[in-house]
This record gives structure tokens, C-alpha cells and sequence, in this order.
């Protein structure tokens, strides 16, 4: 597997974009120099990242998401840790 990141990834396995062996490897988000915990799908080339709005749910129980801009970092938790 190698260490690079798709333009774009998904949680929502409906979406084209989700890819579930990636995610089974841990991997964390930078958005503006702040670790994220709740993103539900970023774009790199574009620069942003869609984050749940609280608990709301939309009518086919998917979590209402909010699109925010800035600069997305993603990184592999695993190799987060080694540097530490």
C-alpha cells in the first residue's frame, strides 16, 4: 500500500469517493493548522473539507455536514505518532 493520499475521500460508503482500506489504516486531518476529528469527506485540489453539524441528521439518516474552506493536510495516524 502506498503512502500517498487521494484528492478526495469519503466516510460515506456510498459516496465514489469512499475507499475503505485506506481508511482502515487511521487517517487524521489538518484543516488550517487544526486537527480534525469529525471530517466527512475532504478535496485536497480544492481546499476544503465537509464536517457534521452537531447531531442533525438529514430525512435519510445521514449527518447534516457543513462545507468549510481552507488549507487540508492528511496524514496516516500511525506515522503521526513516530514523529512524536
Amino acid at each position: 500500500m502506498t503512502d500517498t493520499f487521494p484528492d478526495r475521500l469519503s466516510v460515506d460508503p456510498k459516496s465514489p469517493y469512499h475507499d475503505a482500506e485506506l481508511l482502515e489504516r487511521g487517517i487524521g486531518i489538518r484543516f488550517n493548522g487544526q486537527e480534525k476529528t469529525n471530517v466527512e469527506e475532504y478535496c485536497i485540489s480544492e481546499g476544503w473539507v465537509r464536517v457534521a453539524a452537531g447531531r442533525a441528521l438529514d430525512r435519510r439518516g445521514r449527518p447534516i455536514t457543513l462545507k468549510l474552506s481552507g488549507e487540508v493536510v492528511p496524514f496516516f495516524h500511525d506515522s503521526a505518532d513516530a514523529e512524536s
